[in-house]
């Protein structure tokens, strides 16, 4: 019983083991991250005014800031539900940005961003986004490295900040985590398609060249 019961267990984890060990080697700091064009934020819930990020999306956002000021990267793809239930994601990440001392050419906002797999196949197919970072907290950052890189987009992913996140808050974001492995690992083996086609955006290489 107790064999059988670790299989199980073994069996029902394998996604999240999948997730953790592909992307190792490849998570890091604000202050060690390799440098690369392009950094992509992945959007989550505004604040309850609708016009300003909450307290993880700040995180994400400044620490995008930082790669973007410290010359790590040139580009910010904002990737967001531009129709979200508590607001329009992209649209306050790219005026919190500009805030920040971000130009707002250095910003591309995708807003059918609908999740962590739309995220990076999208970046890939709509906006031509083959290299970049990608910023998230710790609870996410080794899922959404593993997607893109399954993805065709070969990112290393960077830490973003939490200010104001508690220890329960960040224990149950990993704990749905780790359900949510199994989901992107089922999106991974069937090749899912992002939930919004769209046609191939010049607007990552014109941010670069401008």
């Amino acid at each position: 019983m107790a064999v059988s019961g670790l299989v199980v267990l073994v069996l029902a984890s394998s996604p999240w083991l999948w997730t953790t060990l592909a992307a190792h080697g490849h998570l890091y700091t604000a202050a060690d991250a390799p440098a690369a064009d392009v950094v992509i934020v992945l959007g989550t819930e505004v604040a309850a005014d609708r016009q300003r990020p909450g307290d993880r999306l700040a995180g994400r956002l400044d620490t995008a800031a930082e790669l973007v000021n410290s010359g790590r990267a040139k580009v910010v793809l904002v990737s967001g539900d531009g129709g979200g239930a508590s607001g329009d994601e992209p649209a306050v990440m790219t005026t919190y940005l500009a805030e920040r001392g971000v130009e707002r050419r250095r910003v591309v906002a995708d807003p059918f961003g609908l999740d962590t797999y739309d995220s990076c196949a999208r970046a890939r197919e709509v906006y031509g986004v083959e290299r970049a970072l990608i910023v998230t907290q710790s609870y996410h950052l080794s899922r959404a490295v593993t997607l893109c890189r399954q993805l065709g987009v070969d990112v290393d992913g960077v830490t973003a900040h939490c200010d104001g996140c508690g220890a329960a808050l960040l224990a149950e974001k990993s704990v749905r985590d780790y359900f949510a492995s199994g989901k992107a690992a089922w999106d991974a083996v069937r090749d899912r398609p992002p939930a919004v086609r769209s046609p191939v955006s010049p607007a990552v290489e014109d941010a670069l060249r401008g």
